[in-house]
């Protein structure tokens, strides 16, 4: 089986080569780029199986490059940032990142979510199944549909443009409703992370499926906070 595939996306030589030595060691198959339109170019050559992107990068903003990626390709994104505000978090991964991890980094640990990420790489559809069992995989409460076979939300009907761990987060929640699911299994489900550094992951991509499912007109179900704990989905 090739190696995995990973663009590390980084103007600081410095970084650059020591992201590319940590990942090449750990099996994974390295190329680099220095700025946004490198990036993008290799993209359309052939795509990664995940890119390792900086926000600060010296001909784009590391934002714009993620969402022409998104444009491009399903694959995963993990931000490299020194600007760790709550500000740049959501809107990195508004924009259609996996993650992110601030810079101080340990090598070690970006390998580890590197890892996880590609534990369950994207695939390609599968073929098409007969109906009685396509209908099984879809959840439908009040006006949402979670269609989990074509990886699907609708409310009333329209598609809801959501990024993969969008999706991930609102099945997981369709698959249980009514019942609370705690930041950290969240975390486990669709991170395959149990680091809680990782929790102000869950809340950023949390505000921003409910802001998409909200601006698509959904009224009921909705997500619900439970204060120290986790979220739930309520019809």
């Amino acid at each position: 089986m090739p190696a995995q595939s990973v663009l590390v996306v980084e103007d600081t030589d410095e970084i650059r080569e020591l992201v590319t030595t940590v990942l090449r060691r750990a099996g994974f198959d390295v190329r680099e780029a220095a700025t946004g339109a490198a990036c993008l170019d290799e993209v359309r050559r052939d795509a990664p199986d995940l890119i390792v992107l900086d926000l600060g990068l010296p001909d784009a903003d590391g934002t714009e490059v993620c969402r022409q990626i998104r444009a491009e390709t399903q694959c995963y994104v993990l931000m490299l940032t020194a600007r760790a505000e709550e500000v740049d978090l959501l809107i990195g991964l508004a924009v259609g990142a996996d993650g992110y991890m601030a810079k101080p980094f340990s090598p070690r640990e970006l390998v580890a979510r590197v890892q996880a990420m590609l534990r369950f790489p994207r695939t390609a559809p599968a073929p098409a199944e007969p109906a009685a069992a396509v209908e099984e995989s879809v959840r439908r409460l009040a006006e949402l549909e979670v269609d989990e076979e074509s990886r699907e939300v609708r409310v009333d009907g329209s598609v809801v443009d959501l990024t993969r761990t969008e999706f991930d987060l609102l099945a997981a929640l369709a698959s249980r409703p009514g019942r609370v699911l705690q930041r950290e299994t969240l975390l486990r489900e669709v991170w395959q992370t149990d680091w809680e550094g990782n929790l102000r992951l869950v809340e950023a991509h949390m505000s921003n499926l409910r802001r998409k499912l909200v601006a698509a007109g959904l009224n009921s179900p909705e997500i619900r906070t439970v204060r120290g704990v986790g979220y739930r989905l309520v019809a």
